[in-house]
């Protein structure tokens, strides 16, 4: 029986839940969220969607530390705090979030399954969350969302299909995101990409669904399955997350196989391996700084 974990209960949360129910191919969902409260009311909506729509899978409220035999857990909480950053957006939620996902990493401490992990600035929080918790197969969405996003923009800007278009955005899921502009290809071949244009989409896309929506929701949650197909190996191929490469954290192109996977970054220009270290120092520095920061409180999760 394959069972999934569900720590938050908010927007993301929802989403992935009403996708696990739909999608089948789990048994069972098991919701957690700090108050109890938003977790018990999301399980009851699932029952009902179950009922309506013919599901077998189960959802069930459960503490984060009951869920120690699931198959994987996303980890989607955040921590109650108004975000008023006009740039670096994502990397405002540092400081609030991150004791948050310091105490679910004590919690599951050891956790042998895979993780998800969703909550900004999640390139820091997935290395956060491994750290706390020993946790061998952590992973982050962000990157995934982010070269969906450029394949889009980048198909309409040429009037091709989505399907045409072969790339990658890595790096941090955030304002230091490496668009892969040289190994970018449709049909098979070399593209000149308009990067002022493919940039600004990329900024302004998640802050036009915010600010009518209140938060991104689908792209992040459909990421998260797709995440969790590949690490479970009901699928393969290759996928952006955040994960550990050449002692940092970021955004890279793993290619799973039977839910093994093995890096597979693409050729970068000159240009782009400087950005990339760029990115790579910026998110070291902020997860050293949490890392101090968190190893002296002893926060839970509740």
């Amino acid at each position: 029986m394959t069972t999934i974990g569900l720590i938050g209960a908010g927007a993301v949360g929802q989403t992935v839940g009403t996708l696990l129910v739909t999608a089948g191919w789990c048994d069972a969902v098991m919701v957690a969220s700090g108050s109890g409260r938003t977790a018990a009311s999301l399980v009851t909506d699932l029952e009902d969607m179950a009922q309506v729509t013919g599901s077998h899978v189960r959802a069930v409220h459960a503490a984060p530390d009951a869920m120690s035999g699931c198959d994987a857990i996303v980890v989607c909480p955040r921590a109650a705090f108004t975000n008023t950053a006009t740039s670096d957006v994502r990397m405002a939620g540092l400081a609030a979030n991150a004791p948050l996902i310091a105490a679910l990493g004590r919690c599951l401490s050891h956790y042998q399954g895979t993780v998800v992990v969703v909550t900004n600035p999640v390139d820091v929080m997935s290395r956060l969350f491994a750290a706390t918790s020993g946790c061998a197969r952590v992973f982050g969405v962000g990157s995934h969302t982010d070269s969906a996003r450029y394949r889009l923009a980048l198909a309409r800007l040429l009037d091709v299909p989505v399907e045409a278009v072969a790339g990658h955005v890595i790096g941090e899921h955030g304002d230091h995101a490496v668009i892969c502009a040289s190994s970018t290809t449709v049909r098979g071949l070399p593209v000149a990409v308009p990067l002022r244009e493919i940039r600004a989409e990329l900024v302004h896309r998640p802050r036009r669904i915010n600010a009518a929506l209140g938060r991104t929701r689908s792209g992040p949650a459909g990421a998260v399955l797709a995440a969790l197909a590949h690490a479970l190996g009901l699928v393969d191929g290759v996928i952006e997350l955040a994960a550990p490469w050449r002692g940092d954290w970021y955004g890279i192109p793993l290619r799973f196989t039977s839910g093994t996977p093995t890096v597979c970054m693409p050729p970068l220009a000159p240009a782009e391996s400087v950005q990339l270290q760029t990115a790579a120092a910026k998110l070291r520095t902020a997860y050293e700084q949490t890392a101090v920061r968190t190893a002296l409180r002893g926060d839970t999760f509740r």
